[in-house]
């Protein structure tokens, strides 16, 4: 067992409240609706994580709410500060102008990644999909410049026509591709402690899930190297709901279902954190065998824990709707019984802190 001390017992406030850390090698489902202290509590996790273990760390994070991790607050005892400073996290950003900014390789992603960035089906756009499936990967990809019109002026129609589609579509113009730069996947692959991959600041829609499915899909082709990484995706309704809105949604919900179902063998192992679990695929919430659960009032939601998680005592979860803000059960794999817990302070500072309304000045 490796102990992570991550608050103290609800109904004994002397007793610190401990979860095993070995046990994150299972996939965790993080629950609570807004206001519940959801995001502050999963950071508290993760701080523990890794101060207390060896394993690495990936977040997703859409609401820029972990890119102050590197920084300590400034009540934090100094000894805890330099082991904290010595940890190496990264962070690639996206919501401010701050370096490294997160990018990806267009060039990198699968064929039918590519194909879903460009709103392409296999079979209806057969054509396209087609001429995308044979293209030559060479110098000309890897140049804003040089990649349209390799496609816009080809003697192929279908080269034409997809490069039609990608300009109209002004895929090329997202930030988020590198093209011959450097991107955010070859630092996961390094396995630092932690990356934290700054998804709140892109315009388009697709593309933090563009950025997701990328490094995704980049862990599971390297899965036979046996090199374990916790995953950790905020709001990860965003990225793998029960029905998707957009073809990019759906190849990213379909790679999160393989990894799932398939990735815990390989150490390939999800954290997963929103507010409510029926806007969860069911593929990827049923294979979770760790509960954190927040505030929840809705019935159905409950009824839906209930469901998935058949280890925890229904009293307990019908309590949920009672807890204050920063309590939390845990449940499964990762604790010997269900625990009722208040959770613990930070020790980094929260970068999406919610923002006060200030009063009024005579």
């Amino acid at each position: 067992m490796i102990p992570l001390t991550v608050g103290t017992m609800v109904e004994a406030p002397d007793r610190p409240a401990v979860i095993d850390g070995a046990r994150f090698n299972r996939h965790t489902f993080w629950c609570g609706q807004s206001g519940s202290g959801k995001t502050y509590a999963l950071g508290v996790v993760l701080e523990q994580l890794l101060l207390n273990t060896e394993l690495p760390i990936a977040v997703f994070d859409p609401n820029a709410d972990f890119t102050e991790l590197t920084r300590t607050r400034d009540d934090v005892d100094a000894v805890d500060a330099a082991r904290w400073a010595d940890l190496g996290i990264r962070v690639f950003h996206s919501s401010t102008p701050r370096e490294p900014q997160l990018r990806i390789r267009y060039v990198d992603l699968s064929v039918r990644s590519k194909g879903s960035v460009a709103r392409l089906d296999p079979i209806a756009d057969e054509e396209e999909f087609n001429a995308l499936l044979h293209l030559d990967p060479g110098p000309a990809m890897a140049s804003r410049e040089t990649f349209l019109p390799m496609l816009t002026t080809s003697a192929d129609s279908a080269h034409r026509r997809l490069g039609l589609r990608i300009d109209n579509l002004g895929i090329l113009e997202w930030p988020l591709w590198a093209f011959g730069g450097s991107s955010a996947s070859t630092v996961v692959q390094e396995r630092p402690r932690a990356v934290v991959l700054d998804l709140g600041g892109f315009s388009h829609p697709g593309e933090p899930q563009a950025a997701a499915l990328g490094i995704l899909e980049d862990l599971w082709d390297r899965r036979m190297e046996r090199r374990p990484v916790l995953i950790v995706i905020d709001e990860a309704h965003n990225f793998c709901p029960p029905v998707p809105r957009s073809t990019v949604e759906a190849q990213l919900t379909e790679q999160l279902i393989q990894i799932a179902a398939e990735g815990r063998k390989f150490g390939l192992w999800l954290f997963l954190s929103t507010q409510r679990p029926t806007k969860i695929h069911p593929n990827v919430l049923s294979q979770c065998d760790n509960l954190g659960l927040m505030r929840m009032n809705s019935p159905r939601d409950l009824a839906e824990l209930a469901d998935v998680f058949g280890f925890v005592p229904h009293q307990l979860l019908e309590q949920s709707p009672s807890f204050r803000k920063g309590e939390a059960l845990f449940a499964g794999t990762f604790t010997d019984e269900p625990q009722l817990v208040r959770m613990g302070r930070r020790l980094t500072v929260e970068g999406g802190s919610d923002l006060t309304v200030e009063a009024r000045t005579a």
